[in-house]
């Protein structure tokens, strides 16, 4: 089984449960987006309150016009002076009274009416019904004319039309309206705009709403004037059909281009959805295929090409796959060289162990026991650098770094070196620039641990009063430090495996056992850790002549 899984049993490994059928939420979410602002909109002209205002207002202007044209006629040619008469109380100052001709009113009513398609209506100056347009006298007396309805676009658009004002119609400019009454005797208090015509001389106008159809009703009432002197009043009316259909016409140009953009707003959508949506739920399933696999066979699709945040992703995944993997070969080759490495002096302590017991010969006794203390000296050498190995990651992953100026430790880590008491043994002579302390960020103990492994190979693989060079200086944002020794050098073609776990490559007078193999594995996990790099080859590549090892490191400064 491979290390980090949990075994699981037939049962268990399922696919992933992450399919939304044709929509996924993502795509869900484009779409109320995108549909969220011409929903919007058109719901809010589909009211369209200013414009129906404005077409109330010009509609009430052309009755106006209308009914003052009607009310000039009947004050031209319908009234009559009648001299003082006590049949007559209401006289002018001068004695003569002007009164309406029933007759001439009801045909200047009638003609002028039906010229302008409307309804008018004459009131005497006390208030009373003289004339309607829609009241024919005859033989048998009066006969009312209803107008019909203009004929229609067709009956799909008629149904239409109804349908929306007996819906959408409802909550428009009805609202707050004063209902309309009509009487067969009406009577000028009957419209607040014909008393006020009367009374004041003033031109008034109304919108009501006829309860029976909920259609609205315009009035305006215009004084009839003889010479100054209010003698009556034409009320003339028009229900609200011209504005309705002038507003279903452009609501229905308003949703007409509404239909246009909303089929765009999907294509827009279904685009965005397969562009966007899709491909994520795509690289969702093959990562929680790659989560639950047990081989490599599971891999994440390359969408790089799409130069956009779902191809970086993509690339991402497929990286940090590949990582992953990359990491679990890893812990696997580092537990069975673990395994090796500790087999070994266990084979060895445990021959030992079953010797021992057998032998009678103090000598014999002697020599093994001094094999078996040095096959735990090496296990225990072994462990620790193991646990420091392994726990290295975590611990770089967690710290946070700090300046560590370098000129300083190097030369610490020179001096403690110097300070032994063999006069043969090598020498190490530090070059740092005077005024620069060569400052990295990092952590001080692990950079330490680094340079304190190279410059101990450097003195193992020296000769007797050898020098080992450690030169630091600055390149431009990096800090360089140069470690060499007057070794044998490393051997050729292993200047990259002397990095892999265990690599033990020792001079041959250095007792076995003494070194785990690690140090320089360790070292190069520190400074990559630290976003560096360090490197290994041999003096006599750049300086002829010279023999020994050359380790290079390099580490950023900021």
């Amino acid at each position: 089984m491979r290390a980090g899984f949990e075994e699981k049993t037939d049962a268990e490994v399922t696919e992933p449960q992450r399919s939304h059928g044709v929509l996924s939420p993502l795509s869900l979410r484009i779409f109320a987006v995108n549909l969220a602002a011409p929903v919007l909109l058109v719901l809010g002209l589909l009211f369209l309150d200013e414009y129906e205002d404005s077409l109330i207002a010009s509609e009430l202007d052309g009755l106006r016009v209308q009914g003052e044209l009607i009310a000039a006629s009947i004050g031209e040619g319908a009234v009559v002076v009648e001299t003082e008469n006590a049949d007559f109380p209401n006289f002018t100052p001068n004695g003569n009274l002007r009164v309406l001709q029933q007759d001439t009113s009801r045909q200047l009513i009638r003609r002028l009416a039906g010229l302008a398609q409307l309804r008018a209506r004459l009131f005497d100056r006390d208030g009373n019904l003289i004339a309607d347009s829609r009241l024919l006298q005859g033989p048998g007396g009066e006969v009312q004319v209803v107008d019909l309805e203009p004929v229609d676009d067709g009956e799909v658009m008629d149904y239409v039309r109804n349908a929306f004002q007996s819906t959408v119609g409802r909550f428009g400019f009805t609202r707050g309206l004063e209902p309309y009454t009509e009487r067969v005797n009406a009577l000028a208090s009957d419209y607040s705009e014909v008393g006020r015509a009367l009374e004041a001389g003033e031109t008034g106008s109304a919108v009501r709403l006829r309860t029976t159809d909920r259609q609205k009703i315009l009035t305006v009432a215009v004084p009839v004037q003889f010479y100054r002197q209010v003698v009556g009043a034409v009320l003339v009316s028009r229900d609200g059909r011209n504005v309705d259909k002038r507003l279903f016409t452009v609501r229905g140009s308003i949703l007409a281009m509404f239909g246009w953009v909303l089929g765009l707003t999907v294509l827009a959508s279904f685009y965005l959805a397969s562009t966007i949506g899709k491909p994520l739920r795509i690289l969702a399933e093959a990562a929680e295929k790659v989560r639950i696999a047990k081989t490599r066979r599971h891999y994440i699709p390359d969408l790089t090409t799409r130069r956009d945040e779902i191809g970086e992703l993509s690339g991402a995944l497929r990286e940090m796959t590949e990582s992953l993997w990359l990491r679990l070969d890893a812990i696997e080759s580092f537990a069975a060289d673990v395994a090796h490495e500790i087999k070994n002096p266990l084979t060895s302590l445990r021959s030992a162990v079953e010797t021992v017991a057998r032998v009678k010969d103090p000598e014999q006794q002697k020599r093994l026991m001094s094999i078996i203390l040095d096959d735990v000296s090496r296990m225990d050498r072994l462990i620790s650098d193991i646990s420091d190995a392994s726990r290295l990651d975590a611990e770089l992953s967690r710290a946070e770094l700090s300046p560590v100026k370098l000129a300083t430790l190097l030369n610490a880590l020179a001096d403690m070196q110097n300070a032994t008491d063999k006069p043969d043994a090598p020498r190490v002579v530090v070059d740092t620039p005077d005024s620069d302390p060569l400052t990295v960020p990092g952590l001080e103990g692990r950079i330490a641990q680094v340079f304190r492994n190279l410059i101990g190979n450097a003195v193992s693989f020296s000769p007797p009063r050898g020098i080992i060079n450690v030169k630091a200086y600055r390149n431009g944002r990096l800090v360089v430090v140069e470690v060499t020794d007057d070794g044998p050098g490393i051997p050729a073609g292993k200047e990259k495996a002397i990095f892999d776990r265990f690599y033990s490559e020792r001079p041959e007078a250095e007792k076995f056992g003494t070194h785990s193999g690690l140090g320089l594995s360790i070292s190069k996990q520190i400074i990559e850790a630290h976003r560096g790099s360090i490197i290994a080859s041999n003096r006599n590549q750049s300086e002829p002549g010279k023999m020994g090892a050359k380790f290079i490191v390099r580490l950023l400064t900021v």
